[in-house]
C-alpha cells in the first residue's frame, strides 16, 4: 500500500487515506447562506475519494466575512442552508470520507470585493456591496489603500470568543466531525499573533505569550464546549516570511499550546498578514515548515501549498514530513484528482456505481520507450 493511501487515526476519527480537500472560499453565499453553487461544489468533492473534505473558511459573525459572498455560520438561516448542503454531500460521499469545517474571522482583511473583481476594499459603488467597519487587534490598515480597522476592546474580544463558540455549536449540530480554527493567512487570529499587525501593549499584545492568548482562549473554550468525539484542529502560520514577523518557532509554540488543550492536528501554512511580498511560491514551498512542526511537537501535522502531483504527495507522507497533505486548486482543476493518484500509485479505489464504466481511463499513458 502507498503511504498516501494508508489510513490515519485523527483523534478518535478513522480516515481512509491521508488526502484532504483544503478549505476553499467560494465567495458565492448571500449573507453567509450557502446555495446551489455550494451544493454542486461539495457534492463533487464528497465522492472524490479524499479522506477528509474541509468546508471553506466560514465566518463566525457577519463582519468577519472577507467579502459579501463569504460563507457564514452565525444565523439560523446559514445553519439550515449548510445543513442541506452537507446532507446532500454525505449522501454521495465515498466510503469513509469525513467532513470538517474551518471557522474564521477576516479581521482587518474584510470588506473587500471577490478575487475575480480585484479583491480590493469595497467602496459602496454598488448598492448591494456596502462596506462595513472591520475590527483588528490594532487600528492599523492592512495596506495603504485600505480602511483603518477598529481596535477591539476587552468587552469586544470576549464577545468575539462567544461568536466562535456559537458557530462551533452550530457545526456540532450539523454533524461536522472536524472543526478547524483559522489562525493563518493574515486573518484575525493570525493578526493577534503576529507582531507585524498586533501593536497592543495590554494583555492581548506585546510578548509572544500575550499575542497567542486569543487563539488559545478560543481553543480552550472550544474544547470545553465541543463533544470529545469531534476533532479540533487549526491552520497555523509557519512564518510571515519577514525577519520581524512570525517564525517557525512561533508555530511550534502555538502548536504545543493547542496540543495541551486537546487539539488533534495542525495544518501549517504561511504569510499573508501583510501584502504578499517575498513569499517564495513554488512546489511544496511550505512543506519544510510542516516537517519541523511535526518533528518538534509530535502532533498530527498537515502540509499544504504547492502540492499538486500524486508522486509529490506520496513522497511527503512517505518521508515523514507530514501526516496529511491538503490540496486546493488541484481539486478545482480536477475533482477526480484522487482517482488519478490511486491509479498512478497502483491503489484500488471506490467509484460511484454510475461511474464504474470510467474505471481505468485515467491511468497514465504508456510511452513507447517505457
Amino acid at each position: 500500500m502507498s503511504d498516501l493511501f494508508s489510513p490515519l487515526t485523527l483523534g478518535g476519527l478513522e480516515l481512509p487515506n491521508r488526502i484532504v480537500v483544503s478549505p476553499m472560499c467560494q465567495y458565492s453565499a448571500q449573507d453567509g447562506v450557502a446555495n446551489d453553487w455550494h451544493l454542486q461544489h461539495l457534492m463533487q468533492l464528497a465522492f472524490s475519494g479524499a479522506g477528509l473534505v474541509m468546508i471553506e473558511a466560514t465566518a463566525v459573525e457577519a463582519r468577519g466575512r472577507i467579502t459579501h459572498g463569504c460563507l457564514g455560520l452565525y444565523s439560523d438561516a446559514a445553519e439550515e442552508a449548510l445543513g442541506r448542503v452537507l446532507k446532500a454531500a454525505r449522501a454521495v460521499a465515498a466510503p469513509g470520507t469525513r467532513f470538517g469545517i474551518q471557522l474564521g474571522h477576516a479581521g482587518r482583511k474584510g470588506s473587500v470585493t471577490a478575487p475575480w473583481e480585484g479583491g480590493t476594499p469595497l467602496t459602496g459603488a454598488k448598492a448591494d456591496e456596502a462596506p462595513w467597519l472591520c475590527v483588528a487587534p490594532s487600528a492599523q490598515a492592512f495596506a495603504a489603500s485600505w480602511a483603518v480597522p477598529e481596535a477591539l476592546d476587552e468587552a469586544a474580544i470576549e464577545q468575539l470568543v462567544d461568536r466562535y463558540i456559537d458557530a462551533a455549536r452550530r457545526a456540532v449540530r450539523l454533524g461536522f466531525e472536524v472543526i478547524e480554527l483559522h489562525c493563518a493567512h493574515g486573518y484575525l487570529l493570525h493578526q493577534f499573533q503576529s507582531p507585524l499587525s498586533n501593536l497592543r501593549t495590554d494583555a492581548w499584545g506585546g510578548d509572544a505569550e500575550r499575542r497567542d492568548r486569543l487563539a488559545l482562549q478560543v481553543a480552550t473554550r472550544l474544547r470545553e464546549q465541543v463533544p470529545a468525539h469531534c476533532v479540533l484542529g487549526a491552520r497555523v502560520t509557519g512564518t510571515d516570511w519577514k525577519p520581524d514577523g512570525l517564525q517557525v518557532d512561533d508555530a511550534v509554540r502555538l502548536t504545543l499550546g493547542l496540543k495541551a488543550r486537546g487539539f488533534g492536528y495542525v495544518c501549517v501554512s504561511s504569510g499573508f498578514v501583510e501584502p504578499n511580498r517575498g513569499i517564495p511560491f513554488g512546489p511544496g514551498f511550505q512543506v519544510h515548515l510542516a516537517a519541523e512542526v511535526r518533528q518538534r511537537t509530535g502532533l498530527v501535522t498537515r502540509a499544504v501549498g504547492g502540492i499538486s502531483e500524486p508522486a509529490q504527495a506520496e513522497a511527503i507522507i512517505a518521508s515523514g514530513q507530514a501526516d496529511q497533505v491538503a490540496l486546493a486548486r488541484p481539486f478545482l482543476a480536477d475533482p477526480r484528482w484522487v482517482w488519478r493518484a490511486a491509479e498512478t500509485l497502483g491503489e484500488p479505489l471506490y467509484y460511484p456505481p454510475p461511474y464504474l464504466r470510467a474505471a481505468g481511463l485515467r491511468k497514465p499513458a504508456v510511452h513507447a520507450n517505457d
